[in-house]
């Protein structure tokens, strides 16, 4: 089994020789820190906390997604903020990409990320397939006379044996 590095068309690639956005062993994969920056060196959120975050929690989907994973998949998230009494805010974002059991996680204040306007930074690890399985919708039997009623009796489905009529 070897490593594989993955990434996206959505995020930024890294310097050559620096880090690896994504890495997947096995069905482990492994999200570099993710930050609100956009290509043209800016912050995508602006001053917003909340706003940074989905952008951050955006990029990750992205690279897990192109690892082959979902967001139910990740079991752990680091969060590190530059101002811990904002982070209502990134749990507000963090409920619009996660359901069912949230990963554990750890929130860590700094004093700086990369840039001043960058307020947030995640990283992510988790196990592709991990995510229960969607509920599958409850079928219902096909209602007599109707087109689905005529399809099920046509694939084998009895059909009540006729009354003789009376003369």
């Amino acid at each position: 089994m070897s490593k594989k590095r993955f990434g996206s068309s959505q995020v930024a690639e890294p310097p050559p020789q620096t880090w690896s956005n994504c890495v997947v062993m096995g069905r482990q994969f492994f999200v570099a820190g993710q930050t609100a920056s956009d290509r043209q060196g800016g912050v995508t959120g602006g001053d917003s906390m909340y706003e940074q975050s989905k952008a951050v929690l955006t990029k990750i989907k992205h690279l897990v997604e192109a690892a082959g994973g979902k967001m139910d998949d990740i079991m752990k998230v680091t969060i590190f903020v530059t101002d811990i009494k904002q982070r209502e805010e990134v749990w507000k974002a963090r409920r619009e990409f996660f359901t069912g059991d949230f990963p554990a996680s750890t929130l860590v204040e700094i004093s700086a990320l990369a840039t001043p306007a960058q307020k947030v930074e995640i990283e992510a690890a988790g196990v592709i397939g991990a995510a229960p399985p969607a509920p599958r919708a409850a079928r219902k039997p096909p209602v007599r006379g109707t087109a689905a009623g005529r399809a099920s009796r046509s694939r084998g489905a009895t059909r009540p044996a006729a009354r003789p009529r009376a003369r």
